[in-house]
């Protein structure tokens, strides 16, 4: 009998093996009747258990477990894990949750690659109506399945050792875009400032100095700001936080707004009483991420500055920063894990070079209206005469 009483105790416990596994505890009953009925429940919830551990643990797996293996695993403990499962929930879609991995073939791939990259945009309006927007971009298509499956696929075979079909995943890796560096010119820069309402030049500006992102604007707090150390602490993606040092502009920047609010850094004078928000005439409050979006996106235009996004105050940032110094100090200033990130601002280092080259020349080697003409003959192919 499995079942019985510990000594000095009123209630029977439970002790049996499974399959060399040992399950014991306290019935919770008093009467051996009772406590049976227990443990025959609790040893059916067991042979259950280890036949989906076993499950886990076969030579070949359905998708779905495979997926729900690599979660509990791994997935689970990303940083941005809701994601994460949104996208095994849309693969296990895809594939067919009772798909045998090992069917999972390069065509297999290629069509759930067609059938991402043809879904649309969504985002949700006005009265939580779902609107389409524009085709997924190469870069959400990889990040959202292409990405996932193969670390799901490399687990399943370098770490599990189930069986699996030989799958190239780079052939089916789209080519994504190669992000813009848009540079803003002192001029434009003064132009855009010049059509900015008072308190949103002041965070578009220090955007400019620091080459900090949105939110991290809208997220200086008063506390992240030592002006003893004249340091201010910012919070990126991932909550990574980094330490910035100031300039004298940016230290003039802030401490000209150190008495405008509480708690918030950056803030703006409402110009008209709206009970509905609760805003009053002449109050300052703090800027909203919305607020900041929409007070550039109708300031560049005014401005007569063309494609141009508050983004690009980071680009532009950035890019000045590496003219006066190197890789490694945009590097920390822009708070990027992989210095491979930054390289994207190397056009800066190149302009530098050629003008140290030009410095270097000897005056006879400079350009002249021959070479201008040779040059013409090379790229056209044609005689100039």
């Amino acid at each position: 009998m499995s079942v019985y009483k510990k000594t000095g105790r009123e209630t029977y416990s439970y002790d049996f093996i499974i399959c060399g596994r040992r399950f014991s505890g306290d019935t919770g009953a008093t009467s051996k009747r009772e406590a049976k009925r227990f443990e025959d429940e609790r040893r059916a919830k067991a042979l259950i258990e280890i036949a989906e551990e076993e499950k886990f643990f076969a030579p070949t797996m359905v998708f779905e477990v495979a997926s729900s293996r690599y979660w509990l695993e791994v997935g689970q403990h990303h940083k941005n894990s809701d994601t994460t499962a949104v996208n095994l929930e849309w693969l296990k879609d895809a594939i067919g949750r009772k798909t045998e991995f090992e069917a999972i073939t390069d065509s297999i791939v290629a069509k759930l690659v067609a059938k991402r990259r043809g879904e649309r945009v969504r985002r949700i309006g006005r009265k939580g109506k779902v609107l389409l927007g524009n085709l997924i971009e190469p870069a959400t298509v990889n990040r959202t399945c292409t990405q996932p499956l193969r670390e799901i696929y490399l687990r399943a075979k370098n770490v599990w050792k189930i069986k699996v079909a030989e799958v190239d995943f780079g052939r089916h890796m789209l080519e994504e875009k190669q992000e813009r560096v848009r540079e803003a010119s002192i001029a434009e820069e003064d132009k855009i400032m010049g059509e900015l309402a008072r308190g949103y030049d002041v965070a578009v500006r220090f955007a400019f100095l620091t080459g900090c992102r949105r939110m991290e604007i809208i997220g200086l707090e008063w506390p992240m700001v030592d002006f003893f150390t004249r340091n201010f602490k910012v919070l990126g993606k991932g909550n990574k936080e980094r330490i910035i040092p100031m300039s004298d502009e940016i230290y003039n920047l802030l401490w000209a707004e150190k008495n405008n609010h509480p708690v918030k850094v950056f803030t703006y004078t409402a110009q008209k009483t709206r009970k509905n928000d609760k805003l009053i005439k002449g109050e300052r409050y703090p800027l909203t991420e919305a607020g900041l979006k929409s007070a550039m996106r109708r300031a560049v235009p005014r401005a007569g500055v063309s494609n141009f996004r508050f983004h690009d105050t980071r680009h532009t940032a950035a890019t000045r920063v590496l003219r006066k110094s190197n890789l490694r100090v945009a590097q920390l200033l822009l708070g990027h894990s992989d210095v491979a990130t930054t390289t994207k601002y190397a056009h800066a280092l190149n302009e530098d070079i050629r003008a140290a080259l030009n410095a270097t020349s000897r005056p006879t080697a400079s350009p002249t209206t021959e070479n201008a003409d040779q040059a013409k003959i090379l790229k056209t192919g044609e005689n100039s005469d």
